[in-house]
């Protein structure tokens, strides 16, 4: 998507990953191996002018590497802070933004502390490799800590007190060489086994507080890491205050809606940054939400047949829970969205939240 983007501004891309059928093989070069073999980064580096990543599992010290032979964004000091739980909790502390309490579990002796810690439900992470909800495991009373770290096989975590939260938000800013910046519309969230399955966006009755709330949030986070790049920050709302969870430093699954119901895409304005040029406008053309494709491959004319739907597929192999595409619905008139989004949902055959763009925010 990032290069869909980026071939009418004249730019042409290569792609460095494992599989060797990757879908980006289909629109640029494809080298294949792991993200830390050396030279596949030197090949990496010696073809490109700007190098980019697209999910943070990648190695920082690869993106390091690359670093000293070319221009990388965003920086690696982003993918570190973002690949470990607990920088990114003393990150958010620093910045004085709230978050969840939380203590650290790096071996067994601290076990019997987080234990004494433990006054309500919480959630046992792995301090690294948590995309998609793994690395995780709710922990309801002190008798299960133990083995919910033996079942996360015994790797550093952070034990993270449950957010009772009226919904997920996350916003999207973006932050160019020059020092630019620009944000997307607070964006509601819905989730199924942990993955995204469901954006709105402009997130319902977020109002000018909230929204302001979550630019500052994103744009101390932007500065502190002198970053440049697209970058998501994902929120819990809890009454009237925002608590950060987590950021992701990439293009984000829950600002895909942009491609369709926004001036820019985030995948255009990432590469804008990226390059120094100047930002495109992030206003919202209407109501938009996004929702996954998961698992099985839908008939894409019974989708397309429904107003305001865009399809995105990305020709991957169907396996459980995986994201094989998107549906973008947008359009001026929330009442037709709303409809279109429930069509997409049976077409679907599954069961999505009610799509409300007016009147309360719907349930978590």
């Amino acid at each position: 998507m990032l290069a869909l983007a980026g071939y009418p501004l004249g730019l042409t891309f290569t792609f460095l990953d494992p599989a060797a059928d990757a879908a980006a093989g289909e629109v640029g070069e494809l080298l294949v191996g792991p993200y830390s073999d050396p030279g596949c980064l030197r090949r990496l580096g010696l073809s490109s002018d700007l190098v980019t990543f697209e999910f943070e599992s990648v190695p920082d010290s690869s993106a390091q590497t690359l670093a000293a032979a070319t221009a990388v964004f965003p920086p690696p000091q982003a993918l570190a802070v973002a690949q470990d739980r607990l920088l990114e909790k003393r990150l958010f502390t620093e910045l004085g933004i709230a978050c969840a309490n939380y203590t650290t579990v790096n071996g067994p002796e601290e076990l019997e502390a987080a234990a004494r810690w433990l006054s309500r439900p919480a959630r046992l992470k792995s301090r690294r490799l948590g995309y998609d909800g793994h690395g995780q495991a709710p922990v309801a009373a002190e008798s299960e800590l133990k083995q919910s770290w033996r079942d996360l096989d015994e790797v550093p975590c952070i034990l993270e007190e449950e957010v009772s939260f009226e919904r997920e938000l996350s916003i999207i800013g973006v932050r160019s060489r020059s020092g630019e910046v620009a944000f997307y519309p607070l964006t509601e969230n819905h989730h199924q086994a942990s993955v995204l399955r469901l954006s709105l966006a402009p997130a319902p009755q977020a109002g000018p507080g909230l929204e302001a709330e979550a630019q500052e949030i994103c744009r101390g986070i932007m500065e502190k890491l002198d970053y440049c790049g697209v970058l998501a920050v994902e929120l819990f709302q809890v009454g009237s205050r925002l608590l950060a969870n987590e950021i992701a430093p990439r293009v984000h699954n829950s600002g895909h809606w942009t491609q369709d119901g926004a001036l820019t895409s985030q995948f255009e304005n990432h590469l804008r940054a990226g390059l120094g040029w100047p930002l495109g406008d992030t206003v919202a053309r209407g109501h938009s939400a996004m929702v996954n494709i998961l698992s099985t491959m839908p008939e894409p004319t019974s989708l397309l047949a429904i107003p305001g739907v865009h399809l995105h597929l990305y020709g991957k192999a169907a396996r459980p829970l995986r994201k094989l595409g998107h549906v973008n619905v947008s359009g001026p008139d929330p009442h037709l969205v709303t409809d279109s989004v429930s069509r997409v949902g049976r077409t679907l055959r599954e069961r999505l939240p009610p799509p409300r763009f007016e009147g309360s925010f719907w349930p978590g």
